[in-house]
C-alpha cells in the first residue's frame, strides 16, 4: 500500500524535522510525503532548509508552497491533490511523533477493507491518551473524545468501532473510498473541525470509521495553533475558532438541531470559560459562538494570511 503522509505546516520546520525524524523510523516503507507551509515565502525557505529531499530510505520529501494561509482543510486539500495516484493518505500534525509501528499498523487495519478512514491512539507526554476517535454530541455541538486521560498502554481489548463518530486529525489514514464517495475536507472551516464534518459526512453516506488502537502517536498538541491545554492560555484564534465551527458543523450536518445545539453550546462555554475566570478566553469564545450563529465562514479578517 502507497501512502502520500500529507502534513500542513505554518512556520513550524522545527516541528516537521522531529516528525520526518519519526517517519525516517517507520516499519512500513512505501510511503512519501508531502508537506503544504501556509505560512508564507520566508516560511517556506526556512522549511526548505530542514526538510530533506528525501529520507534515508529513499522516501520523496516534497515542501509545497500554499499562495496564501489556505487553512488546514485547504493544506491538506492541496498535498492530496499532489499525490491523487497514491492508495491512501495519512494526514499527520506536524506536531505529531508517530512509533515506528504506528503506520504499519494503520495500513493494516484500512487492507481488510471494510472502513474508509482509520485512527489511532494519540497520546500526550505525560504518558496519557489524548483520543482514540470521539463522539459527537449533536444536542450540545461537543466533541467528546473517546478514552481521553485514560494511561495509553497498549490496547488489549477489541475497540468498539461503533462508538466512533470521527477520528482525530492530527492522525488519520484516509483510503479512496471515502475520497471517492464524499470527497475531500470542506475549507470553509479554515481551521478546527474539518475532519469531524468529514467523517460525520462520510459516516452518512454509509462509510465506516475504523481504529489502530494499537498505533501510537505521541502528539505535542497545539505547538502551530496555540492551542494549549490550560484554557486560560489559549490564544484567540483556536478558542474563536472552535466555538465557531461547532455550530458550522451543526448547520451543515444536523439544521434541525442547530436552534438547540446553539443554546447547548452557549452554556458550555460559559461554564468552561467561566468558571476557572478565563475572563479573555470567555470573550473569544463568545464571539466565535455569534459568529457560528450568523453562519460566517472561512478565515477571520484578523487572521495572518501568510
Amino acid at each position: 500500500m502507497h501512502v502520500a503522509v500529507c502534513i500542513v505546516s505554518f512556520r513550524n520546520p522545527d516541528d516537521i524535522a522531529n516528525c520526518l525524524g519519526a517517519l525516517a523510523r517507520s516499519s512500513h516503507t512505501d510511503f512519501d510525503v508531502i508537506i503544504c507551509e501556509n505560512g508564507g515565502e520566508a516560511a517556506y525557505a526556512a522549511l526548505s532548509q530542514k526538510a530533506p529531499p528525501q529520507l534515508p530510505r529513499g522516501q520523496v520529501v516534497t515542501c509545497l508552497r500554499a499562495a496564501s494561509n489556505l487553512g488546514y482543510a485547504g493544506g491538506v486539500n492541496l498535498a492530496m491533490t499532489h499525490a491523487a495516484a497514491a492508495d491512501a493518505w495519512w494526514i499527520l500534525n506536524p506536531d505529531a511523533v508517530p512509533e515506528a509501528e504506528a503506520l504499519a499498523q494503520l495500513c493494516a487495519r484500512l487492507a481488510i477493507g471494510d472502513c474508509g478512514a482509520v485512527g489511532c491512539t494519540l497520546r500526550v507526554e505525560s504518558g496519557e491518551v489524548e483520543s482514540r476517535g470521539g463522539r459527537w454530541n449533536r444536542w450540545l455541538a461537543r466533541a467528546v473524545s473517546i478514552d481521553h486521560g485514560v494511561p495509553a498502554t497498549p490496547a488489549s481489548r477489541t475497540f468498539d468501532e461503533a462508538r466512533l463518530s470521527y477520528i482525530s486529525g492530527a492522525s488519520m489514514l484516509v483510503g479512496r473510498e471515502l475520497v471517492e464517495r464524499v470527497g475531500l475536507m470542506r475549507e470553509d472551516y479554515f481551521l478546527y473541525g474539518e475532519e469531524v464534518e468529514w467523517c460525520l459526512r462520510a459516516i452518512s453516506a454509509g462509510v465506516r470509521l475504523g481504529m489502530a488502537a494499537e498505533a501510537q502517536v505521541l502528539h505535542h498538541q497545539g505547538t502551530t495553533t496555540g492551542s494549549v491545554s490550560d484554557v486560560a492560555k489559549r490564544a484567540r484564534m483556536p478558542v474563536f475558532l472552535d466555538e465557531r465551527n461547532k455550530l458550522l458543523i451543526t448547520r451543515d450536518r444536523f439544521p434541525k438541531l442547530l436552534p438547540f445545539a446553539a443554546v447547548g453550546a452557549l452554556v458550555m462555554l460559559c461554564l468552561r470559560f467561566g468558571r476557572r475566570l478565563a475572563w479573555a478566553q470567555l470573550s473569544y469564545a463568545f464571539l466565535g459562538w455569534w459568529s457560528g450563529v450568523k453562519n460566517q465562514r472561512g478565515r477571520p479578517s484578523w487572521v495572518d494570511v501568510g
